[in-house]
C-alpha cells in the first residue's frame, strides 16, 4: 500500500470517534472503488487492524477491476457487483450504510448527465429504502458544496440552512440538482420512517484516489505538476473555493455518523480558501525545485463543463461543534497528494 494511504487510515483511527459503535457491525459503503469510498472502506479495514472492532464491510461498486488490491483482499471486505441505479437486495444484517456512488468529474457530468442524476436520486432511493428494511442504525448521503449553488451579492459563507441559486435547466446542474433531490429523500426517511438519515456536503475535495484526468482544475494542476509542465489556466481563475483534504474529509463523515443527529453537516477548512490562481501559484510555490511556471491561455467563450459558482464557502461550525478540526493545511495536504502521486508514479501505477 501506498504510505500516504496507510498513513491517513491510521490518522483518522487514532481520532476521538466513538468507533465501538462499529464493533460487530456491518458497513455498507457504494462507491467503492471512488476516492471517497475507498478511503472509507480502507479507514474501516485500519480499524480492524487497530482496535480489532470485526467490521464487517460490504463494498458497492459496478466494477469489480477497479477495486483496489488492498481493499479487494481484506478479509473482512465483501465486495458485491451492482448498479445502484437499481433495487438492491440482500439477505444479510446492514447497520450502517454510506451512499458514496457518484460521478464527481465534470468531463462525465457533461457527457452523461443522465447517468449522474440517475446514481445520485435513484440511487439514494435504492439504498434508502435498504436501511429502512435492515432498520439501519445510521444513513450517511455523500453530498456536495454545490447544492449551494451561486450565492447572492453580499454572502460569502454558507451554513447548512442557507441555500443560493442553481438553475435546473442547466445540464450540468444534474449533478447539484441530484444531490438536491437526494438530501430530500434523506429528509423525508427521517420524518416519515424516523430513519438516522443524514447528508454529508464536502467542499472542494482533493488528494489520493482523484484522478489527475478527471477535468477539475486541481486535477488539472497535480497533472502539470507531476509530470513537470508549466500550469495552464484556462480562465483568470477568480472563483475563490475551499479545499479539504481527502482523509479530513473522511474523519468528518466519521465523526457526524457516529456522533451526530443533525440532517446536513458542512465538511470543509475555512483556513483553506484560496481563488483557483492562487491555488496555481500555491502548487507551484511548494514545488521549487521543478522550476515551473503559470500561463493564462483563456479560450474564446470561456471553458464549458465547469461548476459556475465563483464564492460561497461553507461554515463547519456544526460539524466543529462534534470535535472534528481539519489536521492538514492546503499546503500539507497538496504535499502529500504529490508525493503520492511521486511515489505511483515511480511504481508504474501513474496513468
Amino acid at each position: 500500500m501506498n504510505r500516504i494511504l496507510e498513513e491517513d487510515a491510521r490518522n483518522v483511527v487514532n481520532q476521538d470517534i466513538p468507533w465501538e459503535k462499529l464493533k460487530n457491525k456491518t458497513v455498507m459503503v457504494t462507491g467503492a472503488s471512488g476516492m471517497i469510498g475507498s478511503y472509507l472502506v480502507r479507514t474501516l479495514v485500519m480499524l480492524n487492524e487497530m482496535k480489532h472492532m470485526n467490521v464487517h464491510v460490504i463494498g458497492v461498486v459496478r466494477n469489480a477491476k477497479k477495486v483496489e488490491k488492498e481493499i479487494a483482499e481484506a478479509s473482512c471486505v465483501e465486495i458485491i457487483c451492482h448498479d445502484v441505479t437499481q433495487p438492491m437486495k440482500l439477505e444479510q444484517d446492514v447497520h450502517y450504510i454510506i451512499h458514496a456512488a457518484s460521478p464527481a468529474s465534470p468531463v462525465i457530468m457533461k457527457d452523461d448527465p443522465v447517468g449522474t442524476v440517475a446514481a445520485n436520486t435513484l440511487g439514494a432511493f435504492y439504498t434508502l429504502s435498504l436501511a429502512r428494511e435492515k432498520n439501519a442504525e445510521g444513513y450517511m448521503f455523500v453530498s456536495s458544496r454545490e447544492i449551494y449553488g451561486q450565492p447572492g451579492p453580499d454572502q460569502e459563507m454558507f451554513t447548512e440552512d442557507t441555500y443560493g441559486f442553481v438553475d435546473p435547466l442547466d445540464p450540468r446542474s444534474c449533478y447539484p440538482e441530484g444531490k438536491k433531490a437526494a438530501e430530500t429523500m434523506c429528509a423525508s426517511f427521517r420524518a416519515q420512517y424516523g430513519l438516522r438519515a443524514m447528508a454529508a456536503r464536502p467542499a472542494h475535495t482533493y488528494g489520493p484516489g482523484m484522478s489527475i484526468y478527471d477535468g477539475r482544475v486541481q486535477a488539472d494542476f497535480l497533472k502539470n505538476i507531476i509530470f513537470n509542465e508549466n500550469i495552464v489556466m484556462k480562465s483568470e481563475g477568480a472563483a475563490v473555493r475551499t479545499y479539504t483534504y481527502i482523509s479530513d474529509v473522511v474523519s468528518g463523515m466519521f465523526h457526524a455518523l457516529l456522533k451526530g443527529n443533525e440532517l446536513a453537516y458542512n465538511m470543509a477548512d475555512e483556513r483553506a480558501k484560496v481563488s483557483i490562481r492562487e491555488l496555481a501559484e500555491l502548487l507551484i510555490r511548494i514545488t521549487p525545485e521543478r522550476k515551473l511556471k503559470l500561463e493564462l491561455q483563456i479560450p474564446e467563450g470561456g471553458t464549458k463543463g465547469c461548476a459556475p459558482f465563483t464564492l460561497g464557502i461553507l461554515d463547519s461550525s456544526r460539524l466543529r461543534g462534534l470535535g472534528w478540526a481539519p489536521q492538514y493545511t492546503i499546503e500539507e495536504g497538496f504535499r502529500r497528494m504529490i508525493d503520492y502521486l511521486e511515489i505511483e508514479k515511480e511504481a508504474g501505477r501513474l496513468r
